[in-house]
């Protein structure tokens, strides 16, 4: 079974393999016949494998046929209808299950709106963290921001253009109006827009405009909390080793650890605070 990359938009980012794996496979697995159509249109490209609709409505009751396909010799190629399956589209649970089968997976990797909307945020990309999409009830979704209020990776959403006002809002509401952001819009299209700015910002333009096409939000992470000094932990190891049965070093690597601060100077604060009195 392969899991095929699409374009998400420019049919130029259209690779070799993906030409091949269309020619030659003997099933495609597709979201909807007609943007495969469209696709091989545009491509060029003529294919023979017999077409099997994938979606997410029917994805869960494709598995057993598809791995029977798998198993048949035939080779099965999963497509949605741009950038990877499995990514906030059909594709995870036939692959998974392709997997805890033993059966051989490989991949055509290809556009990813993810990927490309971190990478032409110009946020941070050492540590980043896939969010899809929010809940769309508003409680839901102010209670699911606050579990990520502490983030301190960049995140990335998708969201419809009709719901980017209200997301924004929530997110503003969230995380904080002046935390950097940045909408990706069209990645890849003729209409292709990146738009940075902090939350606040960001919400006022999506209030003010009526926004179209794909939609990816990169936002910055939240900024790491500023570890206190030793100096001011040594009240904390005290009241430690008085109130248990914790030596003194160990009191200072609990609070330490706890406090994100080295336990040698911890310690060496209070053993200087001490010979002070």
């Amino acid at each position: 079974m392969v899991v095929v990359g699409t374009p998400i938009g420019n049919l130029s980012d259209a690779s070799p393999r993906l030409l091949e794996i269309l020619r030659t496979a003997d099933v495609l697995a597709v979201e909807d016949t007609r943007t495969l159509h469209r696709l091989a249109a545009g491509l060029d490209v003529h294919f023979t494998g017999r077409v099997m609709t994938h979606h997410e409505h029917n994805e869960n009751e494709r598995v057993a046929e598809i791995l029977d396909l798998v198993r048949a010799g035939n080779v099965v190629a999963v497509l949605s209808d741009a950038g990877m399956p499995t990514v906030s589209d059909p594709g995870f649970p036939v692959t998974r299950a392709a997997a805890q089968a033993g059966l051989r997976v490989t991949v055509i990797p290809g556009p990813s709106a993810v990927l490309a909307a971190l990478a032409v945020s110009g946020l941070p990309t050492d540590r980043f963290t896939f969010e899809g999409f929010l809940p769309r009830k508003a409680g839901e979704r102010a209670t699911h921001l606050k579990t990520l209020a502490e983030e301190r990776r960049t995140m990335v959403f998708y969201e419809s253009p009709h719901r980017l006002a209200a997301m924004l809002e929530a997110l503003r509401d969230g995380l904080g109006g002046d935390r950097q952001a940045v909408v990706c819009r069209e990645l890849t299209k003729l209409h292709e827009e990146v738009l940075r700015d902090d939350l606040a910002g960001l919400t006022e333009w999506a209030q003010n405009n009526q926004v179209r096409g794909e939609i990816a939000v990169v936002v910055h992470g939240a900024a790491a909390a500023e570890a206190p000094e030793p100096e001011d932990l040594v009240a904390d190891v005290e009241k430690l080793v008085a109130t248990s049965d914790i030596k003194l070093k160990a009191a200072a690597r609990q609070i330490a650890t706890d406090a994100g601060v080295s336990t040698r100077q911890l310690y060496d604060a209070v053993i200087a605070a001490r010979g002070q009195r």
